[in-house]
C-alpha cells in the first residue's frame, strides 16, 4: 500500500495550493480518505475527510470555507484544494486512508499514511 502526496510548496498569504494524493495497492473505493497536518512543535491535527463515495465531507473549523477535499475513485486519488492560505496553515500535510464505512477525524481510525508534503505560507 502506498499513498503518495504531492503539490506542496511555498505560497504567499492569500494564495492557493492544490495537494494531491495517489493511492496504490488498495481498493481505494473501500477507504475513507483524510488529510492531516503537523506544524513545527505541534501535534498532528485533522484537516478534512471524505467518505467512500465522496458525498460526505467534513473539515476542521480552522479550514472550513477555505479548503475543499475531493476524490476520484476511478483515478484512485484524493485532493485538497486550499484557498486563502494563512501563515498558520504552514505544516507538513499528510493524506491517510481508513478502511471502513464510518468516517472520522480521529487519526487512530486511519491505518495507512502517506509521507507528507510541506506547505509553507509566507510573504
Amino acid at each position: 500500500v502506498q499513498l503518495q502526496a504531492s503539490g506542496g510548496g511555498l505560497v504567499q498569504p492569500g494564495g492557493s495550493l492544490r495537494l494531491s494524493c495517489a493511492a496504490s495497492g488498495l481498493t481505494f473505493r473501500q477507504y475513507v480518505m483524510g488529510w492531516f497536518r503537523q506544524a513545527p512543535g505541534k501535534e498532528r491535527e485533522f484537516v478534512a475527510y471524505i467518505n467512500r463515495t465522496g458525498r460526505n465531507t467534513a473539515y476542521a473549523d480552522s479550514v472550513k470555507g477555505r479548503f475543499t477535499i475531493a476524490r476520484d475513485n476511478a483515478q484512485n486519488t484524493v485532493s485538497l484544494l486550499m484557498d486563502n492560505l494563512k501563515p498558520e496553515d504552514t505544516a507538513v500535510y499528510y493524506c491517510a486512508a481508513s478502511y471502513g464505512v464510518v468516517p472520522g477525524s480521529d487519526e487512530r481510525l486511519y491505518n495507512r499514511w502517506g509521507q507528507g508534503t510541506q506547505v509553507t505560507v509566507s510573504s
